[in-house]
């Protein structure tokens, strides 16, 4: 961690074991400074013990935020706009109105946006419907796992909901095992520009299972290798068959997906696996998957089902057992903890849907829906989203407006209380538990991108609200898609950038404490 340049030096025996941010700790807490030695040529007159300073002092010998930057050696832009969270008055700006990426920061504005059209005690449902009634316990018709948007659904609910259909009384089916996504679009994955192995960027369907992604692990025994592909969750460990992985003789790529016949077909190379180890994979048809996982399920309720297959309209009919989800707050305090890009886009289709009273089209235009709505309710001109997650590169948003919407949500809809406190780290990188700045923000990264946007809690009761970007677009345009996973450079770029983070809201809880 780089520490700020205090721009003065203390007499080496002095502080030894002093650190430079005990140091500021401390001045932050009680608004007094220790000053440099006195700079003259004659012998002090008086003790060369420190002399107390006021917090004017310490005000001064801030390193400037351009220096701060220029340190980072992030290359690109960097933006930053940080105000007063009471009267909204700018304090310090950076570039401010530059457009920049916001990455996972765009997930504060989708919370919002999905709490101001669903609500916060919003409910997604999961059905299971039958058609053609049911007589003696059998279905005369088709039995349909019908999905209503929920990006949280999990291998254990559809545990729970296999046992709320035996409960029912149903025994057995006549016709076939249906599954239906139509609540929302399907989208094959979120951003095109990603590898298709990566399990951050799965599928999207009004029909998703843990989070659309699908357990992949391996271990090797007398030189061949037993493979796994599970939905898994935490009590449940179904093997599912619509996924399949081969293990390869080749040393790249690692992975290749095919859509295959229906099914998620994978292949993995043999020098990339060692002896053992497990992922989470994307999927790429999550109604099937959701089907797979259930149709299990239903057999160890004594329910036999056929192979699931996808329809296109639900058809009218019994609703036999439903599950629904916590309520959506809830749902959005994890997703900006976790930072689930398929929860954002989840969310923020459903809450296009009912803004408009149809469904959209896609991310795209369901994005558009939700940038229409920002300018508004909040006068965001430079809001430019092609999704509710982030990860498209293509977003937009200025610092400068960002830390509006911000402000104005901090007020109107309580975002604060959802967003993660943001910890301090000393130069080991280690947690700072007990630092005086409280910080409640969203942070956002892509491969040399990297965003920051909340609140600041100063030790007076000052509260300031920011938003800082920082992108280095000609550096990410140099990557090839196989690249975009661990890219070269991209660790040691994102650790500056979150280090200059922290050094401008340090310099920022010194410069405008009251």
């Amino acid at each position: 961690m780089l520490a700020p340049n205090w721009g003065f030096r203390l007499d080496r025996d002095m502080t030894k074991n002093i650190s430079r941010r005990r140091f500021i700790w401390s001045a932050l807490s009680s608004g007094v400074a220790m000053s440099a030695l006195p700079a003259c040529a004659n012998a002090p007159e008086r003790s060369l013990r420190p002399i107390e300073r006021g917090a004017g002092f310490l005000k001064q010998i801030q390193t400037p935020a351009e220096a701060l930057i220029s340190r980072a050696k992030l290359g690109g832009d960097v933006a930053f706009c940080v105000a007063d969270a009471r009267t909204g008055n700018i304090l310090e700006e950076y570039k401010a109105g530059l457009k920049q990426p916001p990455a996972s920061v765009a997930k504060a504005l989708t919370a919002a946006y999905a709490l101001d059209v669903l609500g916060a005690n919003h409910q997604f449902e999961t059905r299971v419907v039958v058609t053609g009634g049911v007589k003696n316990g059998v279905v005369q018709g088709d039995l349909i796992l019908a999905g209503g948007g929920d990006p949280t659904l999990d291998t254990d609910a559809l545990a729970a909901l296999a046992a709320k259909v035996k409960a029912a009384g149903i025994t057995s089916v006549k016709g076939g095992f249906k599954v239906w996504g139509g609540a929302l679009p399907s989208v094959r994955t979120i951003d095109t520009g990603q590898p298709d192995h990566v399990g951050y960027s799965p599928a999207v369907s009004g029909l998703n299972l843990n989070f659309n992604r699908v357990h992949f692990e391996w271990r090797r025994s007398g030189g061949q290798y037993t493979v796994t592909m599970e939905g898994r969750s935490e009590k449940h460990r179904p093997a599912v068959k619509f996924a399949r992985m081969a293990v390869e003789a080749r040393s790249l790529p690692v992975y290749i997906y095919k859509d295959r016949g229906g099914r998620d077909e994978w292949s993995v190379a043999r020098g990339a696996l060692g002896n053992g180890g497990a992922r989470w994979l994307p999927v790429r048809k999550p109604e099937i998957y959701a089907g797979d996982v259930f149709q299990t399920f239903a057999r160890s309720q004594g329910i036999t089902l056929g192979a699931p297959s996808s329809v296109g309209k639900l058809p009218s009919g019994e609703t036999v057992a439903r599950h629904q989800s916590a309520p959506l707050q809830d749902i959005l305090r994890n997703m900006l903890k976790w930072s689930t890009n398929l929860t954002a886009e989840c969310v923020g289709m459903a809450a296009t849907a009912k803004r408009s009273g149809s469904r959209p089209a896609g991310l795209k235009a369901s994005a558009k829906a939700m940038n229409g709505w920002a300018r508004d309710k909040f006068g965001l001109t430079s809001m430019s989203f092609v999704d509710h997650s982030g990860l498209g590169e293509a977003s937009r948003i200025s610092a400068t407006d960002m830390m509006r919407a911000l402000r104005a949500l901090r007020q109107e809809s309580g975002l604060k209380t959802l967003l993660k406190r943001f910890h301090f780290r000393d130069e080991q990188r280690r947690i700072l538990k007990n630092h005086p700045v409280e910080v409640h923000a969203k942070t956002g990264t892509l491969n040399f991108v990297s965003g920051l946007g909340g609140f600041v809690d100063l030790p007076d009761g000052t509260e300031l609200v920011f938003a800082i970007f920082a992108a280095n677009m000609k550096q990410r345009a140099g990557l090839g898609k196989d690249d975009r996973e661990r890219p070269p450079g991209g660790a040691s770029w994102n650790r500056r950038a979150k280090t200059l983070q922290q050094a401008l809201i340090e310099r920022w809880s010194v410069l405008y404490a009251a």
